[in-house]
């Protein structure tokens, strides 16, 4: 998947969430990273698809 391609799947996934799961959600997509959230109890959803790991979260 390209970065740009990335970006916008990213944006689209935490856009729906807002909407069927109330704001404030946060997504990160991508190979390799680190990541360091604070985030809601019950609202922490990290996992695979392939070879690119998809992080989502609410907080705010």
């Amino acid at each position: 998947m390209c970065d740009r391609k990335a970006v916008i799947k990213n944006a689209d996934m935490s856009e729906e969430f807002d909407k069927k799961y109330n704001p404030t959600w946060h997504c990160i997509v991508g190979r390799n990273f680190g990541s360091y959230v604070t985030h809601e109890t019950k609202h922490f959803i990290y996992f695979y698809l392939g070879q690119v790991a998809i992080l989502l979260f609410k907080s705010g």
